[in-house]
């Protein structure tokens, strides 16, 4: 299936899932995605974690005027890929979201075939949030082989 939408999610929507819709945003993908990052738990609006967007920025990705947001029932549609960091993320959100589809609603990691969850920096020092960047970018570079191949075989059906 071709989705239209992608959305990392984890805790706060401030770290991980913001590091990842700007490290896919640094792809191109065959078929058009909105990009977007949400937080399970974003009680206001906050600006990414200074030590990711320092990572980031070093990698050439800029993400000025980034805020986090709440995942709401309005994000979750039907061409939409939900890709949480944990897997007890996924389940949260299989259990408060009626319109979750459970197979549009995935942890990052295990749908691209990598076995560790990716791991929160919060809270470490800056060496971490590196290393968090490098995983996901890892993983994210998987996903859109993933996703171009999809729309690939899609498109000669």
């Amino acid at each position: 299936m071709a989705y239209n939408k992608i959305i990392f999610v984890a805790q706060t929507g401030t770290c991980r899932e913001a590091m990842a819709a700007g490290i896919l945003s640094d792809f191109s993908l065959k078929h058009p995605v909105e990009i977007l990052s949400r937080g399970l738990v974003v009680q206001f609006q906050e600006p990414m974690n200074q030590k990711a967007e320092a990572v980031l920025i070093s990698n050439g990705i800029n993400m000025e005027n980034y805020v986090s947001r709440q995942l709401t029932e309005e994000d979750l549609t039907e061409d939409t890929l939900v890709l949480a960091m944990e897997d007890i993320q996924k389940e949260r959100i299989l259990e408060q979201f009626e319109k979750a589809v459970p197979e549009n609603v995935q942890v990052l990691t295990s749908y691209v075939g990598d076995e560790l969850e990716i791991m929160d920096p919060y809270g470490g020092a800056l060496p971490a949030y590196g290393l968090c960047y490098e995983t996901l970018r890892k993983s994210i570079k998987k996903l859109v082989k993933k996703l171009n191949e999809e729309n690939e075989s899609e498109g000669e059906v």
